[in-house]
């Protein structure tokens, strides 16, 4: 199987502004050197202020020295941080064209975030749901700017929805669930709640000029769940000849990111470039409604006249 992706190097993108998470390695390293080639800025949200430093270095090298590229220093799993991030994006950036929300993570065992929140659902999660609350006036006022989130396929193992009787995910890294695989439902649920996100926003977002999409970039070979002991890593290894390239499960994000709005439908889930249909828990309207309120409760953020929803 040829793994080989080469991304058209067309300026599809030349002077949009993109702020991105996640772009030091794996799927956002892949798009962040697309996205650069095709004449975009970046706004690279990072946790480690070298290697988002020796990013833009080699996206410098990669363009004769042409590349913008701003780094804003947060962890995803601190609101504190992300805050910090944002006002220093709205104070440096008058333009926002693109927000990729494409940090996550797993954690096999329960930890929490300064915030006292499960460290999964924090980064996965409630990190960008509060990114994209903050930013979404500057995006709102561009005219024509996206918001794209990466899901996964593995939304599908929370078949029953999320559980807001249990949003620390107490009951899953514990007793019997903990040992059927507690932690990976509850990385699921996370990515479900993408889905629903995405989908909501969108409704709220209806007439404003900004759409959302979401799209899962498949099985990718990465640094993804390194972090979480042996097993995990060994587990991984496994998976590996089976596994996309970086740059294979990025190509349906910058293809979202450069695609005439006109081929896009907002609210949508996206794989292989196509219209995707998810599970039937990630199209609940009402599941949706539910997570953004426990979301604004989780983050301290109360909806503003531009994200009442849409009846």
């Amino acid at each position: 199987m040829n793994n080989t992706v080469r991304f058209n190097n067309s300026r599809t993108l030349e002077g949009k502004y993109i702020v991105i998470t996640g772009a030091t390695s794996g799927i956002g390293y892949a798009a962040a050197k697309a996205l650069v080639l095709k004449g975009a800025k970046l706004g690279i949200v990072a946790r480690s202020r070298s290697k988002a430093a020796e990013l833009s270095a080699e996206l410098g090298k990669m363009t004769n020295g042409e590349a913008q590229v701003d780094c804003f220093i947060a962890d995803m799993s601190s609101q504190q941080d992300i805050r910090r991030a944002a006002a220093e994006i709205l104070n440096r950036v008058p333009r926002i064209d693109r927000l990729i929300n494409n940090a996550g993570t797993m954690f096999v065992k329960k930890k929490l975030s300064e915030d006292g929140l499960e460290m999964t659902w924090a980064v996965n999660h409630l990190g960008p749901f509060l990114l994209t609350s903050l930013l979404l006036d500057r995006l709102k006022a561009s005219g024509d700017a996206r918001i794209i989130t990466t899901s996964s396929h593995g939304h599908k193992m929370a078949k029953r929805g999320i559980d807001f009787t249990d949003m620390n995910g107490d009951r899953l890294y514990s007793g019997p669930k903990a040992l059927l695989g507690g932690a990976n439902l509850r990385y699921g649920q996370s990515k479900l709640a993408n889905i629903l996100f995405t989908a909501e926003l969108a409704r709220r977002l209806k007439g404003t000029g900004v759409t959302a999409h979401c799209f899962d970039p498949g099985l990718v070979a990465t640094n993804f769940n390194q972090d979480n002991g042996g097993l995990a890593r060994l587990t991984m290894a496994c998976m590996k000849p089976f596994s996309r390239t970086p740059e294979q499960g990025a190509q349906t994000l910058v293809w979202l990111a450069e695609s005439p709005e006109l081929l896009l439908k907002s609210g949508g889930y996206y794989a292989d470039m196509k219209l995707q249909t998810p599970s039937d828990a990630a199209r609940d309207e009402a599941g949706a409604s539910r997570l953004w309120q426990v979301s604004e409760e989780q983050t301290g953020l109360l909806a503003g006249p531009g994200l009442r929803r849409i009846q």
